[in-house]
């Protein structure tokens, strides 16, 4: 028995060809796969010696150089597992030889698009970004397209003269995302950019959605709002406060430019409310805003309260026409510390009664006193909870509040 001997065993089924040889009594078998075995010499028989002659030779390589010719990268012949692998692992590697990128290949490669939860209602905006500290003597903005969905938006920024348009930007925002749209470098760009229209189209990609109607808006940029920093406001999509012009927010459209007629209908036909429609406090309060025991900001007796009716709560209206008679003389921050005052004020009157629900209506707008609201719970009241009220009743421009 020598190396290259083909052999089998005999206490059980299998064989290989003799690899080598381990002291006097053990023989390493290598099966198919390349896996050497070692067996006592005992145990395995030779079933065919293997011809060194030289015509045995001679043949040996012609066939496996016939072998070789034919062999393609997907079929190998009857090579074990172990010699397919190690194949080129031994070649010597040149590497002086700098590696080649092709850069002008397109990138095809497309990662799937991050979602949030409560991104598949719309929500898209227009902001304007400060550059300066001081913006007003020297006012430097950037404007940026915002995408706050879960959805691809094709948009298209125009510009308005009278009835014809020019294009401004357009192309793709993906998913929650904000794209770059232009620079306002002085005056005369932010006096130049009048009214706007934003047209966009909504979908996602590799996956079935919603069918979103497309959105067609417009609104005007006063250039004075680029000048009072009341106007700018903090959003969670940039670092500093921005001006802000809502598209779309929530699915809601704020300024569509093509309004539904059967809405508008319903809206015309809509039979108006009589003096018999009207309870008790709503008519006390549009007869006389004030009592003759109350005045102004005391909050006993206040018109601008009422129970639901449905249960315990107490609704109370912050919009400034409900709290002052006239908002002549005050700017915007003056009424916005108002309404907070009044907001304190009722807290205050229902801090001993555990359970009892407020809802403040604030309205939609921009959503300034929305957040001072939370801001003034989550920092001075935090044992209070909060939550928005119903929609059906208020939309979007209710919070209610439970005394904890």
């Amino acid at each position: 028995m020598k190396i290259g001997d083909k052999v089998k065993f005999l206490s059980e089924t299998g064989g290989g060809r003799v690899a080598g040889f381990q002291g006097k009594n053990i023989v390493l078998v290598e099966d198919e796969d390349g896996f050497q075995i070692p067996t006592p010499i005992n145990e395995v028989v030779v079933v065919n010696q293997e011809d060194y002659s030289t015509a045995n030779v001679i043949n040996r390589r012609s066939a496996a150089m016939e072998q070789k010719a034919t062999e393609t990268p997907l079929q190998r012949g009857n090579r074990s597992v172990k010699a397919m692998m190690q194949e080129g692992m031994d070649d010597a590697v040149d590497m002086s030889q700098p590696d080649t990128v092709d850069l002008n290949k397109e990138v095809t490669f497309r990662p799937q698009a991050e979602e949030r939860s409560g991104g598949n209602k719309l929500s898209a905006y227009l902001a304007f970004v400060p550059m300066t500290d001081n913006s007003i003597n020297h006012p430097h903005f950037e404007a940026y397209f915002v995408n706050d969905s879960n959805y691809y938006l094709q948009y298209a920024c125009l510009v308005t003269e009278g009835n014809s348009c020019s294009l401004k930007a357009q192309g793709e925002a993906e998913p929650n995302t904000k794209v770059f749209i232009e620079e306002l470098e002085d005056t005369a760009a932010i006096n130049q950019v009048g009214r706007v229209t934003v047209q966009l189209l909504a979908y996602k990609r590799d996956k079935p959605f919603l069918v979103k109607d497309p959105v067609s808006v417009q609104f005007r940029l006063e250039p004075l709002k680029f000048y009072k920093v009341h106007t700018f406001e903090d959003t969670p999509f940039f670092e500093v406060p921005v001006l802000l012009y809502t598209i779309v927010e929530n699915d809601r459209v704020t300024r569509p430019l093509v309004v539904d007629a059967r809405q508008l209908k319903q809206e015309m036909y809509k039979p108006a409310p009589s003096a018999n429609n009207i309870d008790d406090n709503r008519r006390e309060a549009l007869e006389r805003r004030y009592t003759n025991d109350q005045s102004k900001g005391n909050p006993k007796h206040s018109p601008y309260q009422r129970h639901r009716g449905l249960d315990d709560a107490i609704v109370v209206d912050l919009h400034a026409d409900a709290l002052l008679d006239s908002t002549a003389g005050l700017g915007p921050g003056d009424i916005l510390e108002y309404q907070l005052k009044v907001f304190r004020d009722t807290l205050k009157q229902y801090a001993g009664k555990k359970g009892q629900k407020l809802i403040f209506i604030h309205g939609k707008g921009a959503g300034v006193l929305r957040r001072a609201i939370i801001n003034e719970i989550t920092y001075k009241y935090k044992t209070y909870t909060y939550q928005d009220a119903s929609f059906q009743e208020y939309g979007y421009g209710a919070t209610q509040v439970t005394i904890k």
